[in-house]
């Protein structure tokens, strides 16, 4: 990442029109899929992105099952219209890369003991994308879980913060993922006070990195409530506005 114009202006304001610590805007629905046993469609930022789960079932092929869990499969896919120029509708090296990267987020919140010789498929689609897309497809994802019933010890949210004119800001977007000179997606585990996922691309001293990292944490902690929102959204319906109200 090099930086070639100011991205940050006089006013602290971003290219988007954010403060360093704001987070863009987030909407989760939950339960949009009918024929997946659980779904989520997300809009972080302009990301729109839709995630299903299928599971637990059979494994097929029968090999791959294993005695003492189940399997956690997960496929991110961006959509040839998702990007500015028409992408290749082939899984690229970058998406086998963050479906590794999210399958491996997503296992430590999962009891996965419960169901032995199984499969959990996880379906991840960015319809747009906007950067930070595998941090918006990770907390589709974990909702879209939750929303299949499966075992969990918590919800996994994500959310990234990255260096912008030497200032450390919260929750990239595209202009900053692409001109900033650092970016460090974090998913977290708020209840159970565990990082699942820590990447960096670009250069940080301790400080940056530390600060970065605290400031990803909260915006984490952010997006955790939105997700248990949207989930109760779903199953209490009317209930949640009746107590919102009192």
């Amino acid at each position: 990442m090099t930086q070639t114009k100011n991205l940050i202006d006089e006013e602290g304001k971003r290219t988007d029109g954010r403060t360093i610590d704001d987070l863009r805007e987030i909407k989760i629905t939950v339960g949009v899929i009918r024929n997946a046993d659980g779904s989520a469609f997300i809009e972080f930022g302009r990301n729109k992105i839709i995630a299903a789960v299928y599971g637990p079932r059979e494994v097929h092929p029968k090999h791959m099952a294993l005695p003492d869990r189940c399997v956690l499969k997960c496929r991110y896919h961006m959509s040839p219209f998702s990007t500015d120029t028409r992408k290749n509708p082939a899984p690229s090296r970058r998406e086998v890369e963050i479906s590794k990267v999210m399958r491996e987020s997503l296992e430590p919140a999962l009891i996965l003991e419960d169901y032995p010789r199984a499969t959990i498929d996880v379906f991840v689609e960015v319809l747009q994308a906007d950067g930070g897309s595998r941090c918006a497809g990770i907390v589709a994802a974990s909702v879209a879980l939750a929303d299949a019933g499966i075992n969990m010890r918590d919800i996994v949210s994500a959310c990234a913060a990255g260096k912008v004119d030497d200032r450390i800001v919260l929750d990239v977007n595209d202009t900053e993922d692409k001109e900033g000179s650092a970016d460090m997606p974090v998913a977290y585990m708020p209840h159970l006070d565990q990082v699942t996922l820590l990447q960096l691309d670009g250069i940080l001293t301790r400080d940056q990195f530390n600060e970065s990292l605290d400031k990803a944490i909260m915006g984490c902690k952010k997006v955790y409530e939105i997700q248990k929102q949207a989930l109760m959204q779903k199953y209490f319906g009317n209930e949640t506005e009746l107590k919102e109200e009192q």
